[in-house]
């Protein structure tokens, strides 16, 4: 059986499998997966992005201050995007007010003592195409949670103390929020 340009069963098949390979590269190629971390759903005509500080309804002194300088250096971390502190002569504008903080103690010693508490945040997120006039993606409630041991002479679950006490926790809390939110910006999830 003759299967064209005088190759054998063995390399028919090793043909066979090759243009099969390239088609599914093709096909995969134009389904929309990236790189996590390197994807983005946003139009590509939008280049610059608007980030003026967020508001803060929360007691935490400078906590607006320094998760709008986390989300804009990790926008600007991707690489892809010019970001600005304010709203006009922009492609995009990203709003964000946080909402509430809280500790809560989530376990305890023998002596019933905090050992462990959870912190969470709650801020509106949004990110408008000024150029359409309409929103690419927002979330209401975006809550970030996460936990930390509780270190000698800290008791209180005011958010206030607990960063007056802990600055390099709210550091953290900011890095992970901004990476979060990004993320979820740019990759549309």
């Amino acid at each position: 059986m003759n299967r064209g340009w005088g190759l054998g069963a063995r390399g028919w098949l090793l043909w066979q499998l090759c243009v099969l390979c390239l088609l599914c590269g093709l096909c995969a190629a134009g389904c929309g997966y990236a790189l996590a971390g390197r994807g983005s759903f946003l139009p590509g005509y939008i280049q610059r992005i608007g980030i003026p500080p967020f508001v803060n309804h929360t007691t935490v002194f400078n906590l607006e201050t320094l998760l709008t300088q986390k989300v804009r250096g990790e926008f600007i971390g991707r690489g892809k995007y010019q970001i600005l502190p304010e709203s006009t002569n922009v492609d995009a504008l990203l709003t964000g007010e946080v909402s509430s903080v809280s500790i809560t103690p989530v376990s305890f010693t023998q002596e019933q003592l905090a050992s462990r508490y959870a912190l969470t945040l709650t801020a509106r997120i949004e990110l408008r195409d000024l150029r359409e006039n309409k929103v690419l993606w927002e979330n209401p409630s975006v809550t970030f949670r996460t936990e930390y041991d509780a270190t000698t002479g800290r008791g209180s679950t005011d958010p206030a103390a607990y960063f007056q006490q802990d600055a390099n926790s709210l550091e953290r809390i900011s890095t992970e929020f901004a990476r979060t939110i990004v993320s979820a910006i740019l990759e549309a999830f």
